[in-house]
């Protein structure tokens, strides 16, 4: 039995606003099924706290759920729940009228910034009226919990305005039946309802049946206590999540109150896609509120450098536009990324100290990822610079070790961290630049990765110590406290006279001024006749030429120092030879030739050519001789 219709007429301005809602603020049509699950689900989680106190309910029996179906013949989606319900005075307050008094603010709002209607729908709960997007017909079926109410009907075709009705027979619960628009047909397609639930829906506390089957299979275990979740639980929720057969390395399940109300289950993989020459990665962290997704792979959620993290994020605080689309207050999203982050490299610490191997099993996999970090982050840097590891003089090859390592083992007066980079290991090991750190037994990092340069310039220091290239000009490294008698007459005789080396520092430098910016005598070189040291102190050579490399020729490298080693043979026979003279055209391709070697060991270009028929004239004098 029906009782009689009444006519509720839409104001222009609701008619307005319904046009802009229906057509303005959703870019995909399929979230009108997630707008009104969300309702749904909201309509049975109220009715779940009125039980617990105990207010007398109507059909108490009824189970808490959300039931859809098909009528195709009728061209008719079918979403109903059986949550609190609606009175009449519900019904027109929810449905008849569109942010209750705020409709005139929400007009003049428009007509002040009219292209940001959806940021200024955002502020009006309008959600439902989306269903308009794909209907031509809506009704809404519904009785309240309260013992006494009746149930009612409310009809409307989003345009020009509603009808309620008193029915007889109504269970508790509301129930949505959608006429499809000729053209939106493809929403009586049972599997792509399934898959709309799926990518929105999925973690709704309440089970979702469609055509009685529960489609909502997977629990939003993020808001359980961690203490409640077993292990096979965490995996298998992962590899829903990232869509893969793998495990994962790491995992972070956080909860908080404040400042910012939010749930965080987040995973380190145990593979870098990236790795595989695949395409970037894209953000990994989905946006959930009340376990409504709500965007998936945020991508201003976490920095950047983050991205390879998987996982859920879900906070009651959101302040969400109508279209659930674009975060309002990017601000407070902002708030739970830094809060995130923190807690992200926190965790990674933790991991790197209670579990090194499998540590180290994540830096081969994401190393890349954190030094990103490290040259961008300045906020978290010190946190950053924690998580990095390199090989050094100290380590085997294909070892790493840590900043906090380094400077466990470093003497108490040395005041920098040292660091060389090269193309490899061995090529570092071999480097002149290591004479002097091998022979005071100084630890020195080994970098490979063209990055690393960058790290360290980034960084600057650890623990007050700074971190210092082993190519710079101004190091100043600890000479052996005790010498040996033999050791000390072997030093007298290899001593070149003070006046001859003055004369010959003079000579060089005039030669080599188009290449060299100043040649002095060094006391850190011991095998090597020569090295170029970098006056540079923001970069090293090996940056330099990167940049160069990248055509950035603002950050060209100009001109080296010259550091020549005196109690080297060869040196000390230039000297002679300056000081004889009668052999200035070996003397200048001699003095050429370590400065191209110079060049070379620094992993600078010389003129590959010239050097080449300045060795052969060099090997054929000797020849003569």
């Amino acid at each position: 039995m029906t009782d009689k219709l009444k006519t509720y007429e839409y104001q222009t301005e609701i008619k307005k606003i319904l046009d802009i809602v229906i057509h303005s603020i959703y870019s995909n049509t399929d979230v009108f099924i997630r707008e009104l699950i969300s309702n749904a689900s909201d309509a049975l989680e109220k009715f779940r706290h009125i039980m617990l106190t105990e207010e007398p309910v109507v059909d108490k029996e009824i189970p808490l759920e959300i039931r859809i179906s098909i009528e195709k013949e009728a061209g008719n989606l079918v979403i109903e729940d059986t949550g609190v319900g609606m009175t009449k005075e519900e019904l027109i307050e929810n449905l008849g009228t569109i942010a209750h008094s705020g409709t005139a603010e929400f007009l003049k709002q428009l007509q002040k910034h009219p292209g940001e209607s959806a940021e200024i729908i955002g502020r009006f709960g309008l959600g439902f009226y989306s269903v308009f997007m794909v209907s031509d017909h809506v009704k809404v079926i519904t009785r309240s919990y309260k013992p006494a109410a009746k149930g009612y009907v409310w009809e409307s075709d989003g345009a020009s305005g509603y009808t309620i009705s008193q029915e007889e027979g109504i269970k508790r619960g509301t129930r949505i039946v959608i006429h499809l628009k000729e053209e939106k047909k493809e929403y009586l397609d049972e599997e792509k309802i399934k898959e709309i639930i799926h990518e929105y829906s999925n973690f709704v506390t309440f089970p979702i049946l469609l055509s009685e089957k529960k489609i909502n299979t997977v629990q939003a275990i993020w808001t359980r206590r961690p203490q409640e979740i077993k292990e096979e639980e965490y995996t298998e929720f992962y590899k829903f999540i990232a869509n893969t057969e793998s495990e994962p390395l790491f995992r972070l399940h956080t909860s908080s109150d404040a400042p910012i109300q939010l749930n965080a289950l987040l995973y380190i993989p145990g593979e870098n896609y990236e790795v595989f020459g695949l395409n970037r990665l894209d953000p990994g962290v989905h946006l959930y509120c009340n376990k409504i997704l709500i965007q998936s792979k945020v991508k201003d959620l976490l920095p950047e450098y983050l991205r390879f993290v998987k996982g859920v994020v879900d906070s009651e605080d959101l302040p969400l536009n109508i279209s659930r689309e674009t975060l309002q207050d990017n601000q407070l999203v902002k708030k739970i990324g830094k809060h995130l982050t923190k807690k992200i490299l926190s965790t990674l610490k933790d991991q790197k100290k209670e579990h090194p191997d499998k540590y180290r099993d994540f830096w081969k996999q994401f190393s890349n990822f954190i030094k990103e970090g490290a040259n961008t982050d300045y906020e978290n840097r010190e946190e950053l610079a924690e998580l990095l590891l390199f090989e050094s003089s100290k380590t085997k090859a294909g070892e790493w070790t840590s900043l906090e390592d380094y400077v466990s083992r470093a003497s108490e007066d040395q005041k920098e961290i040292y660091y060389l980079t090269g193309m490899s290991r061995e090529e570092l090991e071999n480097s002149p630049y290591m004479e002097s750190f091998r022979a005071a037994d100084i630890e020195v990092f080994y970098l490979t990765n063209p990055i690393d340069d960058f790290v360290m310039t980034s960084i600057r220091e650890y623990k007050e110590k700074n971190l210092v290239s082993a190519d710079n000009a101004n190091i100043k490294l600890p000479k052996k406290e005790e010498k040996t008698d033999s050791e000390e007459k072997k030093e007298e005789k290899e001593k070149v006279d003070d006046k001859e080396m003055k004369d010959f520092l003079k000579w060089l430098s005039k030669h080599l001024k188009d290449r060299i910016s100043e040649v002095k005598v060094s006391d850190r070189l011991v095998d090597s006749p020569a090295l170029l040291v970098n006056p540079d102190d923001m970069m090293t050579v090996h940056m330099q030429k990167i940049l160069e490399q990248a055509g950035q020729s603002l950050f060209s490298s100009g001109k080296k120092v010259l550091e020549i080693n005196p109690k080297h043979d060869l040196i000390r026979k230039m000297v002679t030879l300056k000081k004889e003279g009668g052999q200035d055209e070996l003397l200048k391709m001699l003095a050429d030739q370590i400065t191209d070697n110079a060049f070379m060991m620094a992993g600078l270009e010389t003129d590959k050519s010239a050097m080449v028929r300045r060795i052969n004239h060099i090997m054929n004098n000797l020849v003569k001789t």
